[in-house]
């Protein structure tokens, strides 16, 4: 809602932020927000109504504790707990949306890539370097 009131008012925020919409952030699933980072997001936050204040009655209150428990095991894992974030706005608020956007953008400019993809991008180097390395002194005919 504060997006769409953002959009409206043409508010600026950083273009890199890519939208999914839930009818409420009770709704969000942990397996969904590892599943982003996995796909190689590098950040991910939640924009949810403010605190007390929630349509669906207790809703975000849900979604801040599976935000909190993703964290940890974002930590556990190594990805890094700080690159999953959730923000309370209202609707109306589209400069306050805007804010949050660019607060996550900063930090996320700041902890770098995902290490998901640092780690991707180095064993697809070793990969090929292999594959060269056994190129380098065949003759003859693969057969595969």
């Amino acid at each position: 809602m504060a997006a769409d009131t953002a959009g409206a008012l043409k508010v600026q925020y950083p273009a890199n932020v890519k939208f999914v919409r839930m009818p409420c952030t009770g709704k969000t699933d942990i397996r969904y927000l590892l599943a982003a980072f996995e796909q190689g997001a590098d950040g991910v936050y939640l924009v949810a109504c403010p605190l007390g204040n929630c349509h669906h009655v207790r809703g975000n209150e849900r979604g801040l504790a599976r935000v909190n428990r993703a964290k940890k095991l974002l930590d556990e894992i190594g990805i890094g707990g700080n690159r999953l974030d959730m923000f309370f706005v209202s609707g109306s608020q589209a400069h306050a949306f805007a804010d949050a956007a660019r607060a996550m953008t900063a930090r996320i400019v700041e902890l770098g890539p995902n290490p998901l993809k640092v780690k991707e991008a180095e064993l697809r180097e070793a990969a090929k370097a292999a594959r060269e390395e056994e190129q380098e002194g065949f003759r003859g005919r693969r057969t595969t």
